[in-house]
């Protein structure tokens, strides 16, 4: 392997790590040699994470949290870096998605297996603010949190999860795309705020991926096949393609790489 792209003695934070996406980068951060500490609301799915990434022969600590709730997410890096010294990596993952239009359409919208529910009633202020409590103040709550502790060491690496929805626009997902771009924009200030106290911040713009939050998606004939016509490359992308971007991403490789969105989505943005 090469040296630039190896994350040994570097700890890692994970939000969302309990499944999908932040399961797949933190085991691919165990295999290039870092210690990983795991953040979700469920226990049970970040400590069995947190047992592949010990089996893996590296150190793990599963952390439960509330990304909404800032006072856990302060926590969250306390301990992180109480158990550990310090903490080099931040990936502020954890997201969720409702598919609706905003107000009920003539003729009764979507007929796809991707609403959230019918689409009977203008989205909610609970919708509304739930999507952007957990997709925008979880990534602002984890910058906060963590950019005291890397700026005073003079280095850090964080990658802020979007998608490529918060750079195009897609019927249904007001408040998802909305939410995306909010992250793309603050992925861009921070890293100029931060760059020149060592501090590198990126964001990883994935496309069509199959994970629980998109399962519904890709299980049904009509939904996989109207996702994929829209990917040049005709599939989905594999889990593991995130992790080794998010890899680089966080290792020296990337060092003079700052406030960029990196979509990784089979060609679907370049049209």
């Amino acid at each position: 392997m090469l040296p630039e792209f190896e994350l040994n003695g570097r700890i890692a934070v994970i939000t969302g790590g309990g499944r999908g996406i932040g399961r797949d980068i933190a085991l691919a951060y165990a295999e290039a040699g870092a210690d990983v500490v795991l953040a979700a609301r469920s226990q049970a799915e970040v400590d069995d994470v947190a047992a592949e990434v010990e089996a893996m022969g590296r150190r793990a600590l599963a952390v439960t949290t509330d990304v909404t709730d800032s006072a856990q997410v302060d926590r969250l890096v306390a301990t992180a870096i109480e158990k550990f010294g310090q903490v080099d990596i931040l990936v502020n993952n954890a997201g969720v998605v409702h598919f609706l239009p905003l107000v009920p359409l003539p003729g009764g919208g979507p007929e796809s297996v991707r609403i959230s529910r019918p689409p009977t009633s203008p989205v909610t202020d609970a919708e509304w603010q739930h999507v952007m409590d957990v997709n925008v103040n979880g990534v602002m709550y984890g910058c906060r949190a963590v950019g005291p502790h890397m700026l005073e060491r003079g280095s850090g690496k964080v990658i802020n999860v979007s998608s490529t929805n918060g750079h195009m626009g897609v019927p249904y997902l007001s408040l998802y795309n909305v939410s995306k771009a909010a992250v793309n924009m603050m992925t861009r200030v921070l890293a100029l705020e931060w760059a020149e106290h060592g501090v590198q911040v990126n964001a990883l713009a994935p496309g069509a991926f199959h994970t629980r939050m998109t399962d519904n998606v890709w299980t049904s004939d009509a939904g996989a096949a109207e996702n994929l016509a829209g990917i040049p490359m005709g599939k989905h992308g594999d889990l593991r393609d995130l992790g080794l971007l998010a890899v680089y991403l966080s290792s020296p490789a990337s060092n003079y790489m700052t406030g960029q969105i990196v979509h990784l989505d089979g060609g679907r943005t370049a049209k």
